[in-house]
């Protein structure tokens, strides 16, 4: 472990005069040096824009670029590699699919089904689709356990729903939803199915082949690689069918005054310059991941999770929020009748990390009547005593507030 954690520099750093305890997790997490030196020395050594050059630099830039392409999709295991899209992040994604899916695919009366669970990004989207469309927007509700009633779904699926959308995992829950149970009773109506999987890749093992979604979108920041980055993956014949998302250079094959036609996939959804050397750190975050192992990963952050729960419940004075039978990555707790954001602050000042409010999931806390949580979320260099140090800031949050 503490090989491990030595690549990661920031962990290094004091905040408030005490050692950095870094569980925001699911916010961003930190990056490794192999990353970082990654985009440095893009920009030291390649520097160019890609694509339309015919010289060194060019050509060098490009080639590193879509390397990254083929490592991504070996990672998720998709098909073919112009089924890979570069965007933004997982926000940009799914906006690209609301728009131009529902553009094509989506009219008056139609339907669009997405989960209780959802982060902003995976909600707003399609309600603005549907409001454009004249579509409706229907939610798959779930239990008290912070877990999706798929029982609902027969009653919710119909040759109106024309798109669902559901998180792999919630970031403010920490739910694994059972996405390939919903994935094909959507097909079973030849409904397609779009997936966030934010918070899954850089906690469990991604292959889209196997699940059979339609659409995969993450985010690099959240898979150790840089901010600005993430990938849409599509199937083909979606991604063939759908108009362009935005106009601009490289997405177009011919341009004239009276017509312009567009680039093969997956150019025909890259308008303009690209995030280069961002692209590149994500593929040495990529490698990281591969490198330390997925398992690995995923084994120790079972039983970080196992053990903050632990200690929070026998901390006493503590409310668990979300307790379903399938986990990752994610503790969100309340501390008796302190507000999160006052608890978060005291916490802080044991240099500890934590998120509190709503994690842009205000109908998740609405459901369960609260204004937000506490979150801890963990990474693959989190540990025991970190875990340690944020039951100590919690037992002095207690003695000022309750």
């Amino acid at each position: 472990m503490h090989s491990l954690r030595s690549q990661f520099p920031i962990l290094k750093t004091s905040v408030h005069n005490k050692p950095l305890v870094y569980l925001d997790n699911a916010a961003t997490n930190q990056k490794p040096l192999r990353v970082i030196n990654a985009i440095s020395n893009y920009y030291i050594q390649q520097n160019s824009n890609i694509h339309r050059g015919v010289h060194a630099l060019s050509q060098q830039a490009t080639e590193s670029y879509e390397h990254v392409r083929e490592q991504v999709k070996t990672f998720i295991n998709a098909k073919h590699s112009h089924e890979i899209i570069f965007t933004r992040g997982t926000t940009e994604a799914i906006n690209l699919v609301a728009y131009s899916f529902c553009k094509k695919f989506v009219s008056s009366g139609d339907e669009i089904l997405i989960s209780a669970l959802e982060h902003h990004s995976n909600i707003v989207p399609w309600q603005m689709a549907c409001e454009e469309q004249g579509a409706t927007l229907k939610v798959l509700p779930m239990n008290l356990n912070g877990e999706l009633m798929t029982e609902a779904l027969p009653q919710l699926l119909s040759n109106k729903v024309k798109l669902v959308a559901i998180a792999h995992i919630s970031n403010a829950l920490g739910t694994v939803n059972p996405i390939k149970k919903i994935i094909d009773a959507a097909h079973q109506l030849g409904i397609p199915v779009l997936i966030d999987g934010a918070q899954a890749v850089a906690h469990t093992k991604v292959d889209v082949q196997a699940l059979d979604c339609d659409f995969y979108c993450f985010s690099g920041h959240k898979m150790y690689g840089p901010m600005g980055i993430g990938v849409l993956y599509g199937k083909e014949q979606w991604l063939e069918s759908m108009p362009p998302y935005q106009g601009g250079g490289e997405m177009i094959d011919e341009v004239t005054f009276k017509k312009t036609t567009y680039n093969v996939l997956p150019f025909k959804f890259e308008a303009g310059t690209p995030n280069v050397g961002d692209v590149i750190g994500l593929g040495e975050a990529l490698r990281f991941i591969s490198d330390t192992g997925i398992s690995t990963i995923a084994e120790t952050e079972e039983v970080l999770i196992k053990y903050c729960e632990e200690q929070l419940l026998a901390e006493g004075g503590i409310t668990l929020v979300g307790t379903p039978e399938k986990k990752s990555g994610v503790v969100s707790f309340l501390i008796d009748n302190v507000h999160p954001y006052d608890a978060g602050t005291i916490i802080d000042r044991f240099g500890v990390a934590v998120r509190t409010g709503h994690h842009c999931a205000q109908p998740v806390m609405d459901f369960f009547g609260i204004p937000g949580t506490i979150r801890a979320s963990f990474a693959v260099y989190n540990t025991k005593a970190e875990i340690d140090v944020l039951i100590k800031a919690i037992q002095q949050v207690k003695t000022m507030f309750c």
